[in-house]
């Protein structure tokens, strides 16, 4: 690492340590770790150039979260996965379709908790980041993911980073790093990954009408992803809600609706008052645009936006996430089908445990109560999970389960009374054959309301 001298001119130290991406790859080894970044921000230049060395190179181990922005060429030039194995905390649509390949291994974790496995739990031999024109302090800020970004670079050997124009300068804390730590830079000149939002169904709309009245003026909010949450903050941006705040994993579209419109305040907030909290962004342009230098947000690292503890200082704090099935012992799992991978634990766990310690917090999973493959309908919430699906949200800590026909609240439920619930917000060509199996299982009593039939 260059030393370097108070009052120096950070310009001739960049391009001093300024590459082309070929050189700049020739530092990793055989049987590396090599960090590829996360979400929008995922190198572009220098995984083209990695490529290119695939011939020179065995078992390079690379790790990513959600890539957006497509196949890495990585994978595409090493389709046998001989040279590069690629290895992600959290799918996006095309690491799932990889993971399906074989050419993508999950790896699991507790969101909140990842900053810490950097810091202390694995080995980081190369990290390469996109971040930032330089300022005129010399600092290069990390954009919408500040995550675990700076935790990979304090565990890394080695540090390059891509210079891209079109990221935008997002302010907050472990938002940037400075050009003393860098070791090469290379530069790069494409848009960031967009993300259009997906628009939400009849049902999604439905199920957000039975959450819109659980909300007060001065709650605090957090959001998923996908067209129920999108639902969910159309309706808030449309109503009559004063001095919101939001602390959330990540921002989204809706929420620049929610703002514009006189939603959001954060005046109310127990802490970081007036400031939206968030640890990723994920949208289209309209976002980025929105969060570059907006003083209004504060982009922090995620063992500080997902810490439970944190979460639980916000009165009010209303969490807003979605699941892929529940069973009827209150079990959620919001990530597998089965042993196939679809996304990853993310915060959900987190979000959980920190509205339940909100004072007046809620939190809410919300399902569409069927789905459809091959034809054939079926159930999302189920006598027992599928075999090998993972258990996201761990039945004691569920809080309430949403679907089309209502809301189940699940603490303090004995396993009868879960089973009661769930079942009653079930789609009714369903409910008799759940009754059923909550029968054979031993968790319906013979006492239990007819009103799960209905």
């Amino acid at each position: 690492m260059m030393l370097i001298k108070k009052n120096m001119d950070y310009t001739e130290i960049y391009k001093q340590k300024l590459v082309a991406p070929s050189e700049a790859v020739k530092v990793v080894k055989s049987g590396d770790w090599v960090e590829f970044g996360s979400f929008s921000g995922c190198v572009v230049v220098l995984d083209k150039a990695l490529a290119a060395r695939k011939d020179e190179l065995r078992d390079v181990k690379i790790r990513c979260t959600t890539r957006t922005a497509g196949i890495p060429e990585v994978v595409k030039a090493d389709p046998a996965g001989e040279h590069f194995i690629y290895n992600n905390w959290h799918f996006s649509a095309s690491d799932r379709k990889l993971s399906d390949q074989g050419l993508c291994s999950y790896i699991p974790m507790v969101y909140s908790e990842l900053p810490e496995y950097y810091r202390s739990y694995i080995d980081v031999d190369v990290v390469m980041i996109p971040v930032t024109s330089m300022d005129r302090y010399g600092y290069f800020n990390f954009g919408p993911q500040v995550s675990h970004t700076m935790a990979m670079c304090e565990a890394a050997k080695i540090i390059i980073i891509e210079v891209n124009p079109h990221m935008p300068r997002c302010l907050g804390l472990e938002e940037a790093i400075h050009i003393s730590r860098v070791d090469y830079i290379v530069e790069a000149d494409n848009q960031i990954s967009e993300i259009t939002p997906a628009r939400p169904s009849d049902i999604d709309k439905k199920i957000a009408s039975l959450i819109i009245p659980q909300l007060t003026d001065g709650c605090c909010l957090q959001l998923g992803i996908g067209g129920m949450p999108n639902a969910v903050g159309e309706m808030i941006a449309n109503s009559d809600l004063k001095d919101l705040g939001i602390h959330t994993e990540m921002f989204i579209d809706s929420m620049v609706d929610m703002v514009e419109k006189g939603r959001v305040t954060g005046a109310r907030k127990n802490i970081d008052r007036y400031k939206i909290v968030a640890t990723i962004a994920l949208g289209t342009q309209r976002t980025y645009d929105f969060i570059n230098g907006n003083a209004m947000c504060a982009f922090m690292p995620v063992n500080y936006t997902n810490d439970p503890y944190v979460i639980g200082q916000l009165d009010k704090f209303i969490s807003i996430n979605s699941c892929i099935d529940v069973d009827l012992f209150g079990q959620i799992n919001s990530e597998s089908s089965g042993v196939r991978q679809i996304s990853g634990t993310g915060g959900a766990i987190c979000f959980a445990q920190g509205s339940f310690r909100s004072k007046g917090g809620k939190g809410f999973v919300c399902m569409t109560s069927t789905f459809s493959n091959g034809g054939r309908v079926f159930s999302r919430i189920r006598p027992a999970l599928a075999p090998g699906s993972a258990v996201s949200i761990h039945r004691g800590i569920a809080s309430s389960i949403v679907t089309e026909y209502g809301i189940a609240s699940l603490k303090g439920k004995a396993l009868w009374q879960r089973a009661e619930a769930l079942i009653s917000i079930a789609h009714p060509d369903f409910r008799e054959e759940l009754i059923r199996s909550a029968g054979e299982i031993g968790i319906w009593r013979k006492s239990n309301k007819r009103a799960a039939r209905m």
